[in-house]
């Protein structure tokens, strides 16, 4: 699967359309992002309810190509700067972490 189609599979609101052709392998989702750093995947998508440019440095640092804000949080605009910066997609869903980790899971997993 790419970046590009996880807003047309799961109808998520696209936030920042970065990284469209990058392939994404697997998913984590924490909150906690010590956590993210040590067990997350590159070529992975985050998904979380941690909405701000951290979220965006350690996503950097992992090779993480996409985020997913859950529960609609907003998203700031200086996280949009970084992931822009960082050519890193985030994405927004009124969906919680658990539904959208089972979205996830079935369509890479089957």
């Amino acid at each position: 699967m790419k970046v590009s189609d996880l807003s047309g599979i799961f109808d998520f609101e696209v936030i920042c359309a970065c990284a469209g052709d990058a392939p994404i392998v697997d998913g984590y989702a924490s909150d906690l992002l010590s956590d993210v750093m040590a067990k997350a995947s590159e070529d992975s998508a985050l998904i979380t309810i941690q909405a701000h440019k951290n979220t965006i440095a350690v996503a950097s640092l992992v090779g993480i190509r996409a985020v997913v804000v859950c529960n609609e949080r907003p998203v700031p605009d200086d996280m949009v700067e970084a992931a822009k910066a960082e050519d890193i997609a985030i994405y927004r869903t009124a969906k919680t972490q658990f539904e959208v980790s089972g979205l996830l899971y079935r369509e890479l997993r089957g």
